[in-house]
């Protein structure tokens, strides 16, 4: 094994200690910084067209793989300035620490009774309208959260990260707060944030797969059944109108014996998620469970990066 096939996967390793055990900078986070300049380059180039999309995605990602690819030339043969960059790339994309907070917080105002600050705190994890939410609403749209984040924040940017190193972790994060900011199915984007909705689906096919797949493994660490997440992803999934949402949420609900799933608005526009397992309703108990299925897959997800890295495509010269 070269020593920039170990730097990676050292990189990997630190990075998402970084994460687990610092969180998110308080100050500069990179993230929010490419945010800022997405959407100054977006109020200058909109338009609505496909082709103002594609040019949007392909600059903003385009841009941050070469910034990655940089990084990763800049440092090979010398494997501490590689694990120390990639430790920063990881640290910088990687969001499970802030998820498992941000539902404990969620879960701690339910368990006060405080429905009113429940409802106002879980807009940090969904964009649905918590108005009418009940308690057993509110818990169940943490969870929701929770599994598909787990996908997008932790299980995709670690796989991508360990094939593409700092390149594919960099890359990864750009098309996905893209798609966050842009590939809302609105009547102003509906156009001009189709490249960022594709390109983010196409880039969480297997790592939502994946995540599935290590949520069904560790259904027993949170009192569930691995054939149950099976069986909820296999027969479910379909009904989610996210192609790679789909199967996280219903593992999930098979694993944790809930039920998952239903209406939910989103800015006076209704959408069905289809029903997720066939176990009974989320209730607030349910939050804690879920956090911890996020955090052994994310261990799991971990590994499966390192194993990429040290054994995935040759790393170029």
């Amino acid at each position: 094994m070269s020593a920039d096939r170990r730097a990676r996967a050292t990189g990997l390793v630190l990075g998402f200690a970084a994460d687990a055990l610092l969180g998110d900078p308080a100050r500069f986070h990179p993230v929010a910084g490419f945010g800022r300049v997405a959407a100054a380059m977006e109020r200058a180039g909109y338009a609505d067209t496909h082709a103002a999309g594609v040019r949007h995605v392909a600059v903003l990602v385009g841009v941050s793989v070469l910034a990655g690819d940089t990084l990763t030339r800049a440092t090979r043969g010398h494997p501490v300035a590689g694990a120390v960059t990639t430790a920063a790339a990881t640290w910088a994309v990687l969001g499970g620490r802030s998820l498992v907070l941000e539902a404990h917080a969620v879960g701690a105002h339910l368990d006060g009774d405080d429905l009113a600050a429940a409802r106002t705190r879980v807009t940090h994890l969904v964009g649905r309208d918590p108005r009418t939410l009940d308690a057993d609403g509110v818990a169940r749209a943490v969870v929701e959260s929770v599994a598909e984040n787990t996908s997008d924040a932790v299980v995709a940017p670690l796989l991508w990260g360990g094939l593409a190193g700092p390149a594919g972790l960099l890359g990864y994060r750009a098309a996905n707060t893209l798609d966050a900011m842009v590939g809302h199915r609105t009547p102003r984007l509906a156009r001009f944030g189709w490249a960022a909705a594709r390109l983010d689906d196409a880039l969480n096919v297997v790592p939502a797969r994946a995540a599935a797949l290590l949520v069904t493994a560790a259904a027993p660490a949170v009192a569930g059944r691995p054939g149950d997440g099976l069986r909820a992803w296999r027969r479910d999934a379909p009904a989610h109108p996210s192609p790679n949402a789909g199967p996280v949420e219903a593992a999930f609900a098979g694993a944790l014996g809930v039920r998952l799933g239903g209406t939910n608005a989103y800015a006076g526009r209704l959408e069905d998620r289809g029903t997720l397992g066939d176990g009974r309703p989320v209730t607030t108990g349910d939050i804690p469970r879920a956090a911890r299925l996020s955090r052994l897959v994310g261990l799991g997800s971990l590994s499966l990066a390192v194993l990429t890295a040290i054994a995935g495509p040759r790393l170029r010269r």
